[in-house]
């Protein structure tokens, strides 16, 4: 469906959601499901700006006893307000208010997996927020946990993988004051390891990549457990991300990924049974690696991640490694 078109279905579902000689349920429903199938497969930002036309007509149309069907209405409104390209924090603010009355008004009405999908939904609304300086990320981490009571991994299992992917996220932004930073810390690692129990190399390749990047990441910043294995195990995680991300199929991801594995290696000894020898070839390796980040971010017209790269460098004393 071109945007032209689905624009024009745009305008004729909302002339066809005048016509009373249609029931009002039928209609909401008619103009639900072409929004949906819009917001689903959005070509452009206009194609999720007529979905939200529609969810708002279709909240118009809905009588004032039919408060089970506005909640479901305003929620699907609120997951187009999410994808919104640029969305607005007023917006998602809005997002999260629908999601918020959803739950309240369909407890004991709706499905554990429709008050699941809720729950996921408004924790990654308040997320957002969140980084903004706009709410609390426990709120979140709160939501998700809860959703996945229902979400399994034996059910729901890329629902599962998107919760833990960003209960880490969460429990890594959450503050650093915080006296139980280390068991986040380890709660983070846990929780993408239990992603990647689910998201495969062969079935999910890019998400895969994230995911072992992310961990790498947790691993390489934790405080908690013996730092040796830890950027082990992250050196690892990062080789497992390289396998996807490459320097030509992905650029600016494999420029990340080798910039954190730069960091990593720098503070890493030659030889792990002796530690004492210090770590010229590791540092000879990072130098490299960064070089080639700083290289890559400079051709994908990214100057500020080629000079935050560079800062690392300097700061690691390698501009002089041979």
């Amino acid at each position: 469906m071109t945007s032209s078109l689905a624009m024009q279905q745009v305008e004729t579902a909302l002339m066809t959601a005048g016509w009373e000689s249609a029931a009002v349920d039928e209609r909401v429903a008619m103009l639900v499901e072409i929004a949906t199938q819009l917001q689903t497969r959005p070509r452009n930002v206009e194609d999720l700006l007529g979905a939200l036309r529609l969810y708002d007509r279709a909240l118009e149309l809905c009588p004032p006893e039919s408060t089970l069907l506005a909640a479901r209405v305003a929620a699907k409104r609120g997951t187009a307000l999410q994808s919104v390209p640029g969305a607005t924090l007023e917006q998602i603010e809005a997002a999260v208010d629908a999601f918020a009355s959803a739950l309240t008004l369909l407890a004991g009405h709706a499905s554990a997996e429709e008050l699941a999908e809720l729950e996921m939904n408004l924790g990654l609304a308040k997320h957002t927020l969140a980084a903004h300086g706009r709410g609390r990320l426990n709120e979140s981490v709160a939501h998700y946990q809860r959703a996945l009571r229902t979400f399994t991994r034996e059910r729901f299992p890329a629902e599962c993988a998107m919760l833990h992917n960003n209960l880490a996220t969460a429990y890594l932004a959450l503050p650093a004051s915080d006296q139980s930073g280390r068991l986040r810390e380890a709660l983070a690692v846990q929780s993408f390891e239990a992603a990647l129990q689910i998201i495969t190399l062969e079935e999910f390749p890019s998400e895969y990549a994230m995911l072992q990047n992310n961990l790498g990441n947790a691993l390489q910043s934790s405080t908690s457990g013996h730092p040796l294995a830890n950027r082990l195990r992250a050196v690892q995680a990062y080789e497992a991300a390289l396998l996807v991300r490459t320097a030509s199929s992905q650029p600016a991801a494999y420029a990340n990924t080798i910039a954190n594995l730069a960091l990593c290696l720098s503070n890493l000894p030659d030889d792990i049974e002796r530690p004492e020898l210090g770590n010229p070839r590791n540092l000879a390796r990072a130098h490299e690696l960064y070089g080639s980040a700083i290289e890559i971010f400079e051709q994908q017209a990214e100057p500020d991640k080629a000079a935050a790269v560079a800062a690392s460098r300097r700061e690691l004393g390698l501009e002089a490694t041979p």
